[in-house]
């Protein structure tokens, strides 16, 4: 890609809203390569964001290398994180991505203080550390020798198939510290997957990336996420996802169902009344008002639907990180064993303390 020569005036009207008021603007970049797209280079300050977790684990961390997502995902949770920069949640999120060229040195910087205690980093909560552009930027690389020389666990969910690319150093990482993977696949009509993801590689290609890091001897879940009432929660639609996800070589599922934030709402809902305008007072019955959540009754139902399925194909339901919906740190799970097992011991021989 040619991308030197590139720069736009970030002073013209309409340009930058919210970033033109920031300190940390290096450039904007368009290219041919990305067509209707602008990426804003900025210097971010930081690059550990913590996120309150259950009281086993205070802090659950993030890090988010972008902002704005080229995968178009209609239903994306993270969209009103661009209003913050006057950037609309619907076609701005899209198109207007900010790239945090120096993610990776930041990172190292503030792993290396003596106050880091070296709890799970999630990649991929936000938007996704392997959408597009990635494949220019490449700043996963420095994220994951940062974490793992370090000696910091981390995971990493993502819709993007580039994440083969760094699978050499990810099998490295996790000789090292606990790594955990993750792809999103929510679709398996590939019309559909199209018309509601339309930036994302295709559900054959996060499938045979799954297989790509099962092969290099790690594990991998799929977030079958969020799951669509009325379009892709038939017996038939999940009853095949499942056959895919099993062949495909997944060690375990995370299902849910669509929730919609009120910033996503009626990007959805434009979507839907578009698409399937059929389905569109179904919806507005189901996530009226201010609710985010499909109905209860939903829920369950659902859950009963997905469980004999998953029985039926010898799969596990995964874990969700609770703090960071992202995938469920082995890290966590070593650190509540090793509570357990030292709370057994005290119980058991308690006069050896004294």
């Amino acid at each position: 890609m040619r991308w030197s020569g590139q720069q736009l005036g970030v002073d013209q009207a309409g340009t930058l809203p919210g970033l033109a008021r920031l300190n940390n603007l290096v450039r904007s970049v368009q290219t041919p390569d990305f067509a209707g797209m602008t990426f804003h280079e900025v210097l971010a300050k930081s690059a550990l964001n913590h996120v309150p977790g259950p009281s086993s684990m205070p802090f659950s961390w993030t890090v988010n290398p972008y902002r704005g997502c080229s995968h178009g995902c209609v239903y994306c949770f993270a969209r009103p994180t661009h209003t913050y920069l006057d950037l609309d949640a619907g076609d701005d999120f899209d198109r207007q991505i900010i790239v945090k060229v120096n993610v990776a040195e930041m990172l190292a910087g503030e792993l290396a203080k003596r106050s880091w205690r070296h709890e799970p980093v999630a990649l991929g909560t936000n938007t996704d550390p392997y959408q597009r552009a990635e494949g220019r930027y490449r700043l996963m690389p420095g994220i994951i020798d940062a974490l793992a020389s370090s000696g910091t666990p981390f995971s990493i969910l993502t819709k993007g198939s580039l994440l083969r690319r760094d699978l050499p150093l990810i099998v490295d990482a996790a000789g090292q510290v606990p790594v955990d993977l993750a792809m999103s696949i929510a679709v398996y009509d590939d019309e559909l997957q199209q018309s509601i993801e339309p930036g994302t590689p295709s559900t054959k290609a996060r499938l045979a990336t799954v297989t790509a890091v099962r092969e290099a001897g790690l594990d991998c879940s799929v977030f079958l996420m969020p799951i669509l009432p009325y379009l892709t929660d038939t017996r038939a639609h999940l009853d095949e996802a499942l056959r895919q996800v099993k062949a495909a070589g997944a060690t375990s599922v995370v299902y849910s169902a669509l929730h919609l934030r009120s910033g996503v709402k009626p990007w959805f809902m434009q979507w839907l009344a578009r698409e399937h305008p059929e389905l569109e007072s179904k919806y507005r019955s189901m996530y009226y008002g201010q609710n985010a959540y499909a109905p209860k009754e939903y829920r369950k139902w659902l859950a009963a639907r997905v469980a004999p399925l998953l029985r039926e194909h010898g799969l596990a339901r995964g874990q969700e990180d609770p703090a960071t919906g992202g995938v469920r740190s082995a890290a966590l799970t070593d650190a509540a064993a090793r509570r357990s097992a030292s709370r057994t011991e005290f119980a058991a021989a308690p006069d050896a303390l004294f």
